[in-house]
């Protein structure tokens, strides 16, 4: 096995390192603080090709490889995690989908704009009595002439306030459950689609744009249509697969950030008349995370290895989403306890790390669903 990056691979890697400490992490701390994402850095990643890595260049991708992507996506999450919550939405979920799923119409109207940032998109899956259960969703459509008519409400859409293009999940029989679902792609500006804020203040990717949407006698075109009618579930599923890679990806980002912080704290800070890195108890947290990443990357960047070769990769997305999340949660708790009181104030960065994963453990299947996902392949289901 041959575990170094390619040249090409490298390449990127450092390309993504260099905007993300010279571009994105300036701005983490503010834009945290006042709820604004930084729209400007859209353009700017379209321009460095991260808005449709994957995708062919035939509808304006970059045609990279999905260990290639991973690797961005890491490096992001190593300094902000609503910037590359952004990137996986508006990348993996969005145009990863209609890339796989599309009319070659579709394909060449909306993804060139998707890959330029000139358009931004967002997934409307999750309802307030439709989360982990996506077949229980209460959004509805149904045929009227020559196009479909949406109503129902979705919750906690990233990206929901600044998109132009939304992905949005409903049901043509609600009886069928999973196989009535249907897929629809929807400009923003389309009568009868409407979105606020949510309420409340996040615990973290706070400078994210996380909407309430409802839809209201929506009326679509047949040609909004993605796939055919009661594939929407599986249209659905194929995103999220996408998506748990980046946000693996982006957990071990966070772990990463929060060990380099821990190690240069432990190595400037002193008590005792010592470094507190020279007690034994600190070293073994710095150890433990270090090992934790070490594990959780490989697993990562095999999921990734393994969608390039065109293989199953829903067992391995998920492992990889459940351990790279569990594992930075516990690198950024032992963070924000070796920085003391500093970690306990945003004047350090650990304290958004903190917040900020519990939200990968949570979004694109929790690491409850992630477990079910992982037992269901094990074991495989019952033979009739």
């Amino acid at each position: 096995m041959n575990f170094d990056p390619t040249p090409t691979q490298q390449e990127i890697q450092q390309m993504a390192r260099q905007f993300a400490q010279e571009e994105v992490a300036p701005l983490a701390r503010e834009t945290d603080e006042s709820g604004e994402f930084p729209l400007h850095l859209v353009k700017r990643m379209g321009e460095l090709g991260f808005l449709a890595a994957t995708i062919d260049p035939a509808y304006g991708g970059s045609e990279m490889d999905y260990l290639s992507y991973t690797l961005i996506s890491e490096e992001l999450g190593r300094v902000d995690s609503s910037v590359r919550g952004f990137l996986a939405v508006h990348g993996s979920l969005v145009s990863l989908c209609i890339h796989d799923w599309g009319t070659e119409e579709q394909k060449r109207h909306y993804l060139p704009h998707l890959a330029t940032g000139d358009w931004i998109g967002c997934y409307c899956l999750t309802e307030p009595n439709a989360g982990s259960d996506a077949a229980s969703m209460e959004s509805t459509a149904r045929e009227d002439g020559d196009g479909y008519v949406i109503n129902g409400e979705k919750i906690w859409i990233t990206n929901g306030g600044i998109a132009d293009i939304a992905l949005v999940f409903a049901s043509l029989d609600r009886e069928k459950r999973h196989k009535g679902i249907c897929a629809f792609i929807v400009p923003t500006n389309t009568p009868g689609f409407h979105r606020e804020p949510m309420p409340g203040k996040e615990l973290g990717h706070r400078s994210s744009s996380h909407s309430h949407i409802t839809f209201q006698e929506m009326r679509v075109p047949k040609g909004a249509l993605l796939g055919q009618p009661g594939e929407g579930f599986k249209v659905a599923m194929s995103a999220l697969d996408h998506g748990r890679i980046g946000v693996a990806a982006g957990a071990v980002g966070i772990a990463q950030a929060c060990l380099d912080a821990s190690v240069d704290f432990a190595r400037t800070r002193r008590q005792f008349g010592q470094r507190i890195g020279d007690f034994q108890m600190i070293q073994a947290a710095i150890a433990d995370m270090s090992a934790d990443i070490e594990a959780a990357r490989l697993l990562v960047y095999k999921a990734a290895w393994l969608k390039e070769q065109g293989l199953p990769t829903t067992r391995h997305t998920a492992t990889a989403k459940l351990f790279a999340t569990e594992i930075a949660a516990r690198a950024a708790d032992q963070a924000v306890l070796i920085h003391g009181g500093r970690g306990y104030s945003n004047e350090y960065p650990v304290e958004r790390f903190y917040r900020d994963i519990k939200g990968l453990q949570i979004y694109e299947g929790s690491s409850h669903i992630q477990r079910i996902v992982i037992a269901r392949e094990v074991i495989g289901r019952e033979a009739v």
